[in-house]
């Protein structure tokens, strides 16, 4: 059976097709129309997965996109609902949009698809997998372990921002979730765009200026803009972020906190915003080392698998190999959105279909990352 799965119109557009659980192609929308983070229909990845198998949208067996539009709909509405009257402007300006277009997403990925190859039929052989679902499966199915710990932490999918399932051989279960408004991914974000750079596409230039700062914040922003507890769980403090209302991430009161206005792009970057990157890379790095920390004891479960955005992070998995509690860690190195493609398709073959899982080859084996003796 081949599976076609996809991941589009946010960022990272994907294609990826599997044959009877085996990956046979995969392909990021950026390659080919040399867009970063491309978030249109991955219409030349498509046909890169198609000509690389040898076959038209007829091998086709399903389609799956990598998530739900319409809960993700339900989410906007009751977000705006619980913050009322806050909000009115960007509610305004997203309900057009959504009323237009992403309501009828279904209609329209099948009209993209017939415009690719009229063999797909539109949307017959469309189905939807939940965003953090297809995040847990690329990371688990892909793994060498046949039981796993998975630990998905982006931005926000449907609500679902950061998620634990337990993967056994071919089942994955989903066990619990913290939801929207409160995310690591989000609040790494929002001093992404507090310090001027872009948000989905800038993060990892945050990390990268980290090391040129010290973490003078951390006080600040645990004592004020996350509540993080002990096993890693947390909530953060919506009087300071935009993110769930505005059209920004971060309002007035989160600026007044550390005394200036967002940077802008082209001015210059001062040591405040060194040790502000700094500042949230620790507070991040204690986060994902508490919950894995608490996951480990909890479970008993020796493997351990990151998928999100969040486990693009290669600083903070470098922490997780030495301090997660976990035997061994493995990361999806298509961690964010375009990984969601792999994974959608993945999810249907074992979740849905019942398919057969297959082992990784040896190559993929060693390359498992086993946590660090510590000295006695």
């Amino acid at each position: 059976m081949r599976i076609l799965g996809l991941s589009a119109f946010y960022h990272d557009s994907a294609a990826a097709l599997i044959e009877d659980g085996r990956i046979i192609a995969a392909a990021q929308e950026e390659r080919f129309s040399r867009r970063r983070h491309d978030a249109a229909f991955p219409v030349a990845a498509i046909r890169y997965c198609l000509e690389d198998a040898g076959i038209t949208a007829s091998g086709v067996d399903a389609v799956v996109f990598y998530d739900k539009p319409f809960v993700k709909f339900e989410r906007l509405i009751e977000t705006y609902l619980a913050f009322a009257p806050r909000g009115f402007r960007s509610f305004r300006t997203a309900m057009p949009v959504w009323l237009r277009e992403k309501l009828f997403q279904k209609d329209q990925i099948g009209r993209a698809l017939n415009a690719v190859d009229p063999g797909f039929g539109g949307t017959g052989r469309l189905l939807f997998s939940r965003h953090h679902l297809s995040h847990a499966a690329s990371a688990f199915y892909p793994s060498p372990f046949d039981e796993a710990v998975v630990l998905t932490m982006d931005g926000v999918g449907e609500w679902a921002t950061t998620s634990v399932a337990i993967g056994r051989g071919r089942d994955l279960q989903v066990l619990r979730e913290i939801h929207f408004p409160h995310s690591l991914g989000l609040l790494y974000s929002a001093v992404t765009q507090y310090a001027g750079f872009r948000v989905n596409s800038g993060e990892y230039k945050l990390m990268g200026l980290a090391p040129y700062g010290q973490p003078r914040h951390v006080d600040q922003i645990i004592g004020t803009l996350i509540d993080l507890k002990p096993d890693g769980s947390f909530r953060l403090n919506m009087d300071y972020f935009d993110h769930a209302t505005g059209l920004a991430m971060t309002n007035r009161r989160f600026h007044a906190l550390f005394g200036r206005p967002v940077r802008d792009p082209e001015a210059p970057l001062r040591q405040f915003h060194a040790d502000l990157a700094a500042s949230v890379q620790v507070v991040l790095e204690r986060a994902v080392v508490a919950l894995t920390r608490a996951l480990a004891a909890e479970t008993g479960i020796a493997n351990l698998c990151l998928a999100g955005g969040v486990a693009l992070n290669c600083v903070a998995n470098a922490r997780l190999r030495a301090e997660s509690g976990f035997a061994n860690v493995w990361v999806q190195p298509a961690a964010g959105d375009a990984g969601g493609a792999l994974g959608a398709a993945l999810a249907v073959w074992h979740l849905q279909e019942g398919g057969a899982r297959v082992i990784p080859p040896r190559h993929i084996r060693a390359h498992i990352h086993p946590r660090r003796q510590q000295p006695a």
